[in-house]
């Protein structure tokens, strides 16, 4: 059985890039919030968008212009697990709901995971899906 990874944090960079007054350094997202940012990202970065690595993000960018039906939601909540799956390492997934809200043509999104390395309790990450072009 392999051996599960240790670690003493997760550490990131805002996307705000907000500076620390007392040191003028930039605040970081850390552990829980770093993760959460990473998931997020990955689903909202579309394949071939990163240079140099084609593969990295997911087609929900995509699926989102198909039509809102049963179909659509299994194919945007299997993207979604197979892109977490690949590309963070630090979670083990528990799982993934995909609502659609057709009043607001809209998909709610509900992931939960359990980060690997922290002693934390199982996460949930939430936010709604908009077709925009």
């Amino acid at each position: 059985m392999p051996a599960e990874r240790v670690s003493k944090g997760f550490k990131d960079i805002s996307a705000s890039f907000q500076v620390n007054p007392l040191n003028d350094d930039l605040i970081p997202l850390l552990n829980a919030n770093s993760i959460a940012r990473s998931i997020r990202n990955l689903v909202f970065t579309s394949r071939g968008d990163i240079p140099f690595n084609p593969v990295l993000g997911s087609r929900v960018s995509e699926l989102l212009f198909e039509p809102m039906d049963q179909i659509t939601s299994t194919a945007l909540r299997e993207e979604i697990k197979d892109t977490i799956d690949n590309f963070e390492p630090r979670v083990k997934l528990e799982e993934v709901e995909v609502v659609p809200d057709y009043d607001e043509g809209q998909y709610d999104i509900i992931i939960n995971y359990i980060i690997i390395g922290i002693d934390v309790l199982p996460q949930q990450l939430s936010f709604a899906l908009v077709p925009t072009r």
